[in-house]
């Protein structure tokens, strides 16, 4: 189980921090993701980390701003979110993610199933 908390009404160039709570031998066994949704979009995967938390990947529309982590001991993973912008509004789920290995290192990719997603929080930023 996933449950995500920290979202809330911010105002343009504000910060928040998401903090996202698994239960189980989920968290530990994999990778997570930072994801988010907006009506009628895709959802976009934003930050991803490794198991161990030693690397971590982001959407050229976050790099800079957002920085993701994770307590294993506490079985949570946190998403740090700086000088948000209008375009940050959306509803953040996190997740796992796949994982992917090339010469340019790891990078994580989206998980397109449909188990363990929760209920997301919502981060809404206004001027």
């Amino acid at each position: 189980q996933l449950v995500e908390s920290g979202g809330g009404l911010v105002q343009i160039g504000g910060s928040l921090r998401l903090s996202c709570a698994a239960s189980g031998s989920l968290f530990k066994l994999n990778a997570m993701g930072w994801y988010r949704q907006v009506p009628e979009k895709q959802r976009e995967l934003v930050a991803a980390i490794t198991r161990s938390g030693h690397e971590a990947t982001y959407a050229d529309s976050v790099r800079g701003r957002f920085t993701i982590s994770r307590d294993n001991d506490e079985k949570t993973v946190f998403l740090e979110m700086n000088n948000l912008k209008p375009e940050d509004t959306a509803v953040y789920y996190c997740n796992v993610i796949r994982e992917e290995y090339s010469e340019s290192g790891w990078r994580g990719l989206p998980y397109n199933g449909e188990n363990y997603w929760g209920k997301g929080t919502r981060v809404t930023v206004s001027s």
